[in-house]
């Protein structure tokens, strides 16, 4: 049984209230949920604040234990997870660094804030406010962004759960990074798109 039929069962299962499918699916998706945690925290020091096996955990609590959540398929899991764990990582970031602001000078890129570090704090805020706009101006763009860079979703698996073409996923995703990169590096078109 591949991964995708087996992941799909078991959050089906999960769905309905059967507490034994927990322990089976975690081993599943662990390993993958680890590595984009540890992509989040990439070529960071050690001992910051938030760690990989603590966001996890942290998903875990919000995320797997919810049996409201009709899950659809191994897809839908993780753009679930994508979201899950960008919401983590701003609560972690305002409450970590609720009143520094970033150097106006120092130009920001999407890539390097996705990597999570206290110092990152204010900057994976600006994302998040970023991600508001363009949602309120296209919601697939952001919801491209956030299953990319927080899911860590190939554009393979990033169409397939959005339900559109890949070609589809790649012109969203160099639209809305360039919109974004413009709009946190104070751009002239900051309000407007």
């Amino acid at each position: 049984m591949s991964d995708e039929v087996q992941i799909t069962l078991l959050l089906h299962r999960l769905h309905k209230g059967d507490r034994s499918a927990e322990s089976e699916l975690l081993p599943v998706v662990y390993e993958h949920l680890h590595r984009l945690a540890e992509r989040q925290f990439r070529s960071e020091r050690l001992g910051h604040t938030l760690q990989p096996t603590a966001l996890l955990s942290e998903f875990y609590l919000r995320i797997i234990r919810d049996t409201s959540i009709d899950w659809q398929s191994r897809a839908h899991f993780y753009a679930i997870a994508a979201e899950a764990i960008r919401r983590i990582l701003v609560d972690h970031a305002r409450a970590a660094n609720a009143c520094r602001r970033p150097n106006p000078a120092k130009r920001i890129q999407i890539e390097d804030v996705a990597i999570y570090s206290d110092n990152h704090a204010q900057e994976i805020l600006m994302i998040d406010e970023a991600l508001s706009k363009l949602r309120s101006w296209d919601a697939r763009q952001a919801r491209v962004v956030e299953l990319r860079y927080f899911g860590g979703l190939s554009v393979e698996e990033t169409a397939k759960s959005l339900g559109v073409a890949e070609r589809t996923v790649k012109r969203d995703w160099t639209l809305a990074r360039a919109w974004l990169s413009s709009l946190m590096n104070g751009g002239e078109n900051r309000e407007s798109r």
